[in-house]
């Protein structure tokens, strides 16, 4: 069975993509691929020199100079001693890193999760110290040189896990950009700084293709590195630089037609991979500028002006967050502030002036950092995306008053899904996340976790005979993707907003939900039918003290009452997961309702 469903997912994910994944692997398995026979070479500093003058912008960050930092969250204080690079933040295991990187496994179970390892090698410490430097910290600079120094030293290039995925190596470049700008040495630079991304692109362009083939973020990652790194090249001498920068700008219009759908979905169905692909090009268009490059063609502003709108309508809370929607990896790739890693509003702002000249939050704020440290003027008339529509092309509903939103997840998928979330429904009341979706927590951690964070039981639905909406055929790959077999667009009727959508599962069992959202009340009528044993529905709650009642659950946040028509229901309160932060995860209360025959289950949330 796996491998029929296999056979019949595989041509959805684009036969060309399959070429070229298959094109990738076949030449780094032979030694064909000229990424697998670059020579070793050196990289020495110095690579930044003192700032001429204090940078003004903005405050700089305490993250990386005062504490270290992983994946958004603050840890234990940090010196000026230089880093294990080897060493996983996650796992404490260390790798050898003396192998070639394409004789690295995909994935150690001696190291755990490789993101513990690549998570310091992301360069946002760079960042942090130039920032500071900029400020005229003799010491910050040091140690930023210091720092980069022993990076090239342990991890020479093209050897260890830290020059494994292009899309990291591509991130070094992008932050070793920025710091050469707040730093004030884009013009003139150090012949380091000059030999440590050029070392990197030779590492990128050759798996261009593959990056491609995922049709995620790694594509669009890549080609901001090549396009950045190749028109800077250029203008230091440094011929390769123009080939590369061609590359880049190609790709990069590419991937946005390809990759941002019409309603302004990112095909990652994800807020944080959205914000990760919506600062790449907002960083991109600012270098642009910055250099004089060429502008793109108008049709790839008018999709990063739809994906802004899009990031900044699911700014669901007065602190900036979102719903944990899709998969999460803890990239943040914009980190110039101390705002917390899961408020969206810096990168809101920041592609909100660039792309539409206008300003996402008028009022004055911590999100207005980056503009300040980027040199770029916030302009004082208000572009306001926020509203309630339709996503039909990402799959999406958003419901928004004054106090409160609903987001509606349907199975819409012109690219791989990531997680089971079908028919999901997440609530935001008063800034809190009542009913919520699980997050991701790791993308290595073993099969019990690794199963259950993407897992339909992870969302707000319902889940047939305890399996999956679709199989998982692999780490990163479902199969069986369903289709809306029924849907009523989102509309207004006396005052209160409904919308349908309902789908046709690989074993037959069929799911359609109304939702109808008014003040103080979300009611939810779950049709169900096609299955064997019985069927579980799931409510995720916040955090809370919740009593389980005979029709449901209350507590002080809010009551939920579920009955089934023609049908006895089975109600329990229970404890699940959730994951708000990368390798982070707490447990939440759950209310489950089980039935065991075809029947409509209705859910009434008063909050």
């Amino acid at each position: 069975m796996t491998k029929k469903l296999l056979l019949q997912t595989l041509p959805r994910l684009g036969l060309l993509n399959l070429a070229r994944v298959a094109w990738y692997r076949l030449g780094v398995r032979l030694g064909t691929n000229a990424a697998t026979r670059l020579p070793a070479t050196s990289v020495i500093g110095p690579f930044f020199h003192a700032c001429e003058t204090s940078h003004i912008g903005g405050k700089p960050r305490r993250g990386w100079v005062e504490y270290r930092e992983a994946f958004g969250l603050a840890g234990d204080p940090i010196g000026p001693e230089c880093l294990d690079w080897y060493v996983s933040c996650l796992s404490g295991a260390r790798s050898s890193g003396a192998l070639p990187w394409f004789q690295l496994p995909d994935y150690d179970v001696a190291i755990g999760d490789i993101k513990g390892i690549w998570e310091a090698s992301r360069f946002d410490w760079v960042l942090s110290l130039a920032q500071h430097a900029a400020m005229g910290s003799d010491e910050s600079l040091q140690r930023l040189n210091e720092w980069l120094a022993d990076w090239f030293h342990c991890n020479r290039p093209y050897q260890g896990p830290n020059w494994k995925c292009g899309q990291e190596a591509s991130i070094r470049v992008m932050h070793l950009l920025m710091a050469a700008y707040l730093l004030e040495q884009v013009e003139l630079p150090l012949q380091g700084l000059v030999d440590a991304v050029e070392v990197h692109l030779k590492r990128i362009a050759p798996t261009m293709l593959y990056a491609v083939g995922q049709d995620n973020n790694h594509g669009t990652s890549e080609a901001a590195a090549l396009f950045m790194g190749g028109t800077w090249l250029a203008r230091q001498g440094r011929a390769v630089g123009v080939r590369y920068g061609a590359q880049g700008r190609k790709w990069l219009a590419e991937r946005a037609s390809r990759l941002i759908m019409p309603d302004g979905s990112f095909s990652q169905y994800s807020v944080n991979y959205h914000r990760v692909m919506l600062d790449t090009y907002s960083w991109v268009e600012l270098w642009r500028r910055m250099l004089d490059e060429p502008a793109f063609h108008s049709s790839l502003y008018d999709r990063l002006k739809l994906a802004t709108d899009w990031l900044a309508n699911m700014v669901v809370s007065p602190d900036g967050d979102a719903p944990n929607l899709g998969a999460n990896d803890g990239a943040r790739l914009i980190p110039l502030t101390d705002t917390d890693y899961r408020d969206f509003r810096p990168s809101v702002q920041l592609a909100t002036v660039i792309f539409h000249g206008a300003s996402a939050y008028l009022a004055p704020g911590a999100y207005d950092l980056p503009l300040a440290w980027l040199g770029v003027a916030k302009p004082d008339v208000s572009h306001d995306a926020r509203s309630t529509r339709d996503y039909p092309d990402g799959g999406f509903c958003l419901i928004r008053t004054a106090d409160a939103a609903v987001l509606f997840r349907f199975p819409v998928f012109r690219f791989r899904p990531s997680q089971c979330d079908l028919l999901h429904v997440d609530l935001w009341t008063s800034g809190l996340n009542l009913l919520r979706d699980a997050g991701t927590y790791s993308y290595n951690s073993g099969d019990q976790w690794q199963d259950y964070f993407g897992s339909t039981e992870a969302h707000n639905t319902l889940q047939f005979d305890d399996r999956d909406q679709m199989p998982r055929l692999s780490r990163f790959l479902y199969g069986a993707w369903p289709k809306v077999c029924h849907r009523v667009p989102l509309h207004e009727q006396g005052g209160v907003w409904c919308c349908e959508a309902g789908f046709r599962d690989w074993r037959g069992a069929e799911h359609i939900r109304a939702l109808s959202f008014q003040s103080g009340l979300l009611r939810v009528e779950d049709v169900i039918k096609g299955f064997r044993s019985h069927a579980t529905l799931r409510w995720r709650l916040a955090p809370g003290e919740w009593v389980l009642t005979d029709s449901g659950v209350q507590g002080a946040l809010g009551k939920v009452d579920i009955r089934a028509v023609d049908a006895s229901i089975q109600l329990r309160l229970v404890e699940g997961q959730e994951s708000r932060y990368y390798s982070h995860r707490q447990a939440v209360p759950v209310l489950e309702a089980i039935v065991r025959k075809e029947c409509t289950i209705i859910s009434e949330i008063r909050f």
